[in-house]
């Protein structure tokens, strides 16, 4: 590894980068990854874009009215949450676009060290409430760690290829599955906290470029918050590392208590 990885998208590598080489150009819609697939249209409601003017930062996940979580480091000085997406081209009628009016980083996560990812967790207050409905909702938290196997959905816009980047239009999913804290900490020596979690598949699923922040979401619940991984993404035996919501419960329902 070696530095931070703004995880994204959903992609098998190898594959991809082929096609795309074949191709000879990029491809947005219309790309369809080796295990991962377009998502049904709005249902990961929970799933916000982060935005700086027209630019995709990164991901987020509604969980109240007033509160989106995502990666620390993600937070840039001026951005705002698109909730109600599913096509970034295309106007959709639950589409909202609501400014920050806080960004709050975890209190331990190191802003100057760029190849520490410990606590890469952030919440973010809206300057509003978010219009709630079916295609716009907050996903309950974790009440309980994940198990190793269980299966699990993770979810974003970012590149589907690796390390070529080809964004698509459309929100992405794929399956992966809870790996174990002692093949998480085999995969990446001396970097692996009690604050992440490791999930993937033999396919190589994985987030990529501008999936951070994202969800990782096991039995309908949200159970991490898309950090880093390999670079390039999808590389075997290398799978995605996600914070850890489970460990950070007090702190998150704490700092949504203080602020309203």
């Amino acid at each position: 590894m070696g530095r931070p990885l703004p995880r994204a998208s959903l992609m098998w590598a190898v594959l991809l980068l082929l096609l795309a080489s074949w191709a000879g150009r990029t491809e947005a819609q219309g790309s369809k990854v080796l295990q991962g697939h377009e998502c049904e249209a709005h249902s990961q409601p929970w799933q916000t874009a982060l935005f700086q003017g027209e630019r995709l930062l990164c991901g987020g996940v509604l969980v109240g009215p007033r509160w989106v979580l995502s990666a620390a480091h993600c937070k840039k000085r001026r951005y705002t949450v698109r909730l109600g997406d599913h096509s970034l081209q295309s106007k959709d009628k639950p589409e909202q676009d609501i400014s920050v009016a806080q960004s709050i980083q975890h209190p331990c996560y190191n802003n100057s060290n760029k190849d520490d990812h410990d606590h890469d967790l952030m919440l973010i207050r809206l300057s509003k409430q978010a219009s709630l409905g079916s295609k716009v909702k907050p996903i309950d938290l974790a009440k309980q760690c994940a198990k190793v196997g269980q299966k699990c959905t993770i979810s974003g816009w970012g590149t589907v290829t690796s390390p070529r980047e080809n964004f698509p239009d459309t929100l992405n999913c794929a399956e992966v599955e809870i790996i174990s804290q002692k093949k998480c900490e085999e995969a990446y020596p001396g970097q692996v906290t009690d604050g992440m979690i490791c999930a993937g598949n033999s396919d190589g699923a994985d987030s990529c470029q501008g999936d951070s922040g994202g969800p990782l979401v096991c039995n309908g619940v949200l159970q991490g918050i898309t950090s880093w991984g390999s670079d390039p993404c999808g590389r075997p035996k290398k799978p995605g590392v996600y914070t850890n919501i489970c460990r950070y419960l007090n702190w998150i329902k704490k700092t949504m208590g203080n602020k309203g």
